[in-house]
């Protein structure tokens, strides 16, 4: 699969055309509770080797992932109130601060999901607002998980005007621990409504191959969070060599 994919919307975003585009959608996820330091550091060596765009640990693990990846191109990405996004405020921003400052360079927060389905706008502009001001400080991206499982698609779009509005660099469909993951339809209507506000999507939650990934990016998505990074590049290399092409994306 090359070149642009119309999503079903009728806007347009560029489909990866080689392994390397491809990699730089990915954020190298592993966030389960029972990961130990060498596996953090399998997580950090297999970035380098494929040039991930970011590893996205949980946050007693930055300081390691950091150290492993001096030099490197690959980013340091935590997540702040996370999963269930309850926690209070001062909270989260103290969390982002303490991430930031062990070598973080990308922020994924969970709203406040209980206060966003009972209409209290004031509450999420401010959970959201604090997290971007501290990752404004340290130059670092702030990325706005909305839970869409537990979301309507009103809520959804709500969700992502207020984390436009607060000054997120994106919004991130899920955090991986809810009943459901990410949908192309789901990430179609982040799109649209945060596109003209200059904010992008990642899809998380669920992508498991490169065919998942892709009908991800055609539907909006501009990066992709995965433990699977290193499948679904085998599997664009086999896609490839199958189609007796150079290394790249095809389809």
């Amino acid at each position: 699969m090359k070149g642009e994919q119309g999503t079903p919307g009728g806007a347009f975003v560029p489909l990866p055309t080689t392994l390397e585009e491809l990699a730089r959608l990915i954020d190298h996820t592993l966030l389960r509770p029972e990961a130990t330091s060498a596996d953090i550091a399998r997580l950090c060596a297999e970035a380098r080797q494929h040039a991930f765009f970011a590893v996205c640990v949980n946050p007693a693990w930055v300081p390691l992932a950091a150290a492993e990846l001096a030099g490197t191109p690959v980013m340091v990405c935590t997540v702040v109130g996370f999963p269930l996004g309850a926690q209070a405020s001062e909270v989260k921003a103290f969390e982002t601060e303490h991430a930031l400052g062990a070598g973080a360079r990308e922020i994924d927060m969970v709203l406040p999901i209980g206060p966003l389905k009972g209409g209290d706008e004031e509450w999420v502009l401010g959970d959201i607002g604090r997290v971007v001001q501290a990752c404004r400080a340290h130059g670092a991206a702030c990325k706005v998980i909305l839970e869409t499982a537990l979301l309507t698609e009103e809520e959804k779009v709500r969700a992502c005007r207020l984390a436009a509005q607060a000054g997120a660099d994106f919004v991130k469909t899920s955090t991986g621990f809810a009943a459901g993951g990410a949908t192309p339809e789901d990430v179609t209507l982040m799109y649209r409504t945060v596109a003209p506000a200059g904010v992008k999507v990642k899809a998380s939650g669920g992508i498991r191959t490169l065919d998942d990934l892709l009908r991800m990016v055609a539907a909006g998505a501009s990066r992709i969070g995965t433990s699977s990074g290193v499948a679904i590049l085998g599997q664009a290399r086999q896609r490839a060599a199958a189609a007796g092409g150079p290394p790249g994306v095809s389809g």
